[in-house]
């Protein structure tokens, strides 16, 4: 049974979003097999995967620095016990990928429900975008994914994500199959995150 079954559906047409929220498009995406024949990443230079286990810190501000241009914000609200508890889980894996020292890409894979794996989390600081770091992640966490006894891997990005980060998923190998509206208090009115971030996203308070 899929852990992450459909809302209500909602009727056609335009829907007001109440001021002070944002809202975005979800894409949910599922691979039963890893991509066949297996292909090599050839970013052997891409850096290195480097566990994170309970560094909040280290976890939380290399979630910012990734997340800050497309309102990521899940993960700075939470809770600090309740993250910790996540993170030191050991059917959650978290990763930096560190390059030259520094972190500059987070995977976080997440088995907690019974034969399936969800890719809770894969990005780049703005930096490393382009440079083949991502696809080394999203082989990395494939190949984990399939490590253990999953029959489904499954991701989901939305329409205030990376405008290339659907396709992306798409020539990794990952099939859509459902979609979703988000509403969510606007994390720049709530202090989650500065006024400046993602401002390709206008702030509505009035």
């Amino acid at each position: 049974m899929r852990s992450d079954a459909p809302p209500p559906v909602l009727s056609d047409g335009y829907t007001d979003v109440p001021v002070g929220k944002v809202a975005a498009v979800v894409t949910y995406l599922e691979m039963h097999d890893p991509p066949s024949p297996a292909r090599a990443s050839g970013h052997a230079t891409a850096g290195r995967l480097d566990a994170i286990a309970d560094d909040l810190a280290r976890y939380r501000a290399l979630y910012r620095r990734i997340g800050e241009p497309w309102l990521w914000f899940s993960r700075l609200a939470m809770p600090e016990a309740e993250l910790r508890a996540i993170l030191v889980n050991p059917e959650v894996d978290a990763f930096a990928l560190t390059r030259g020292g520094r972190d500059i890409g987070l995977l976080e894979l997440d088995f907690r429900t019974k034969g399936e794996c969800e890719l809770s989390f894969l990005g780049l600081v703005p930096e490393a975008i382009g440079s083949g770091a991502g696809r080394f992640l999203v082989e990395s966490a494939i190949a984990r994914a399939f490590g253990r006894p999953v029959q489904r891997l499954w991701v989901h990005t939305c329409s205030l994500d990376h405008p290339a980060a659907l396709g992306f998923y798409l020539r990794a190998g990952f099939m859509p199959y459902r979609r979703a509206i988000e509403i969510a208090d606007d994390p720049r009115l709530t202090g989650v995150l500065p006024r400046s971030a993602a401002p390709q996203v206008p702030v509505i308070e009035r």
